[in-house]
């Protein structure tokens, strides 16, 4: 569930996990396919996802259709995701954790401000290892 949460706040870079709700039950699988560590290893395509995220810059169509489903993901724990993007988010959300806590903490401030989400699914996260 924590990866949910974090799979569409992180999965911003991981453009697979976003997409338009397909008959109102199912996120569209369309992306999950995107090579997400190729898209890690490239501080550029990092910045651009987050910058598009972050509203600092333009956002591809994945990246606008990502920004359109962290909401309802965040709250739904996920829910909608296949198991290819909760798997591709939490990819993202321990690359983003490990190698860029300065803008995981931006996304963290931009997409769970009060902090709700991250008590929400912290037990999630420890459960995988990873440390918020």
């Amino acid at each position: 569930m924590k990866s949910e949460l974090v799979v569409l706040l992180a999965v911003m870079v991981v453009v697979s996990s976003a997409g338009r709700i397909a008959r109102d039950t199912k996120y569209t699988t369309k992306y999950d396919n995107i090579n997400v560590d190729e898209i890690l290893r490239s501080d550029r395509l990092v910045k651009n996802y987050f910058d598009c995220l972050v509203d600092k810059g333009p956002c591809t169509a994945e990246g606008s259709e990502l920004k359109k489903n962290i909401p309802d993901a965040l709250q739904n724990g996920c829910t909608k995701c296949s198991e290819k993007q909760k798997e591709q988010a939490e990819r993202v959300i321990r690359h983003l954790i490990d190698k860029k806590p300065d803008l995981w903490s931006q996304l963290e401030a931009k997409w769970d401000p009060s902090g709700d989400y991250k008590k929400k699914y912290e037990a999630e996260y420890k459960k995988k290892g990873i440390n918020v």
